[in-house]
């Protein structure tokens, strides 16, 4: 038996009144899950620990398997360990994003974010543009490190736990009273502005009409993560699938291999037939028991309130990748156990997230059950079905009883 989860981040929604009260996933047409979905259990998943934030390392640590309340330790180690940040117990991690503020003719503190991945911005600029800061703002206790895209990392040694807000929790907002309170990460904010502002890179950006990542953002702070070994808790061979960092430090931290898709990117127009492929090749070719595909692009278009993005994001995910897994997977005559399902919501309306159960859908190849249903929030929460504890779905996949 083949194991495999396809996690669309985010892509649970709200009903949304420019879709007569439907929300993206039950608008979108999707008829690959609408008929696994007719063979499938249906349910409801809490992946969110009560008092947790709604954050996708919680959610995704939950879905893996790992309760977020005996393992999470911050979003930024998780995404420090997939760029091969050496961590010492001491230092503290944050995640540095690079952001699109208005560049009024105003005080840093009364500026407001546009835009919190800057035009979704490409690793190769994003490089260009964190190394020119780096050479003024880096010293002996703070060390700057490139991710993916508009994520980054940011390690200081000896550090402070402090909470800050996410960028995407601020977004048209002014942003003097979500500014952190520390001296020095306060300096590297406002100086961060001053000099990208006037960079060459923002200004041909700008001439091409893309949003200018012009300040870094400071949140998401960390210590050195411990994870238990996910083949050691699952006796499955696992592969990680995902252009995130967050997702693959996670895997990084948790034993298991990882796949680069060359044109995985984390957004809309990301390789989802490539991710679709290295999953199936993964399990009927190289041994793995086990994959675990993340597309990262219904959460940002949710980010972005784009309705029609998020929507097409649902329908990408549905005829580019999970289809091509199950025509794959029955192709090679395997038998397979496959789980769809989000992370966490992430309402058009608000443009973050929120900790509510989400939809989840879980087809075995071997036993299919016969449902005249579809697959989304109404009809999964209509199906009675309820997993209390999110970290319980992944020894449920394997075939395990829920607690």
């Amino acid at each position: 038996m083949k194991y495999v989860v396809v996690l669309g981040d985010g892509m649970a929604d709200w009903p949304i009144e420019s879709l007569n009260g439907e929300t993206p996933l039950s608008c979108a047409e999707t008829p690959c899950m609408d008929a696994l979905a007719k063979v499938s259990e249906i349910g409801m998943a809490a992946t969110i620990p009560e008092g947790m934030a709604p954050g996708s390392d919680t959610a995704n640590l939950s879905v893996m398997g790992y309760d977020p309340r005996k393992y999470y330790t911050g979003r930024s180690p998780l995404e420090a360990l997939s760029i091969g940040v050496d961590m010492k117990n001491s230092d503290v991690v944050y995640r540095c994003n690079l952001v699109t503020l208005t560049e009024e003719d105003i005080p840093y503190e009364e500026q407001r974010i546009l835009d919190h991945s800057s035009g979704e911005i490409s690793t190769e600029d994003a490089d260009i543009l964190l190394k020119d800061v780096c050479r003024e703002l880096e010293n002996e206790n703070y060390h700057f490190y490139t991710g993916t895209s508009y994520r980054h990392c940011l390690v200081w040694n000896n550090g402070k736990v402090l909470e800050l807000t996410p960028p995407h929790d601020v977004l048209t907002q002014k942003i003097g009273s979500y500014l952190p309170d520390e001296e020095r990460l306060l300096y590297m904010q406002k100086r961060s502005y001053e000099i990208l502002k006037e960079h060459p890179l923002n200004k041909k950006r700008k001439e091409q009409g893309l949003n200018p990542a012009n300040s870094l953002w400071f949140w998401g702070a960390g210590t050195k993560p411990i994870l238990t070994s996910f083949e050691a808790i699952h006796h499955k061979k696992g592969v990680m699938i995902s252009a995130v960092d967050l997702l693959k430090g996670i895997a990084v931290g948790a034993e298991m291999d990882r796949i680069v898709v060359e044109g995985a990117n984390g957004g809309l127009h990301t390789n989802y037939e490539g991710k679709a492929r290295a999953a199936v090749d993964a399990l009927t070719k190289k041994g793995y028991d086990f994959a675990y595909i993340h597309v990262e692009a219904p959460d940002e278009m949710g980010h972005q309130g784009s309705v029609e993005r998020k929507i097409q994001a649902i329908e990408y995910l549905d005829q580019r990748l999970i289809r091509l897994v199950k025509e794959g997977l029955d192709a090679a005559g395997e038998d397979y156990r496959m789980l769809i399902l989000p992370d966490h919501p992430t309402p058009v309306k608000v443009r973050t997230h929120v900790a509510e159960p989400v939809p989840y859908l879980l087809y075995d190849s071997t036993a299919p059950e016969q449902h005249d249903w579809h697959y989304n929030e109404k009809e999964a929460a209509d199906s009675g079905k309820t997993v209390s504890h999110g970290w319980d779905m992944m020894k449920y996949l394997f075939g395990g009883e829920l607690c």
